[in-house]
């Protein structure tokens, strides 16, 4: 199972704008649009769990709310500052959505200002 939190990011937004263009003008079928989004899930969480060494530390003001319910983390964080080495970026507002990744063999953290 792979999880769908990435098709609400600019490339998943974007490729889902070109598929729903594509069934407009006849030119590929929704099942293959679903087929592709599937797949999309599955190759983005897998690129994100495998290829990414980078890492960063966070520190926020305040944690506004907090909820666990179907094996799904979400955050709401205040005042929130990040640090990777030298950078450090601050933002009001934070929500965190964190993925138990044992079922799907990967883990996933998305983030929305």
């Amino acid at each position: 199972m792979s999880y769908q939190l990435y098709r609400n990011t600019t490339l998943g937004n974007m490729l889902q704008e070109s598929l729903d263009e594509l069934i407009q003008f006849g030119q590929i079928t929704p099942q293959l649009a679903i087929k592709v989004l599937l797949q999309f899930d599955k190759s983005i969480n897998n690129a994100l769990a495998t290829r990414v060494k980078s890492r960063l530390t966070f520190k926020a003001g305040k944690l506004n709310t907090y909820r666990f319910c179907d094996n799904v983390w979400t955050f709401m964080l205040n005042d929130v500052e990040f640090r990777e080495v030298q950078e450090v970026a601050k933002v009001d507002k934070l929500k965190i959505v964190a993925c138990d990744g044992k079922g799907a063999n990967d883990e996933n953290v998305s983030t929305k200002r």
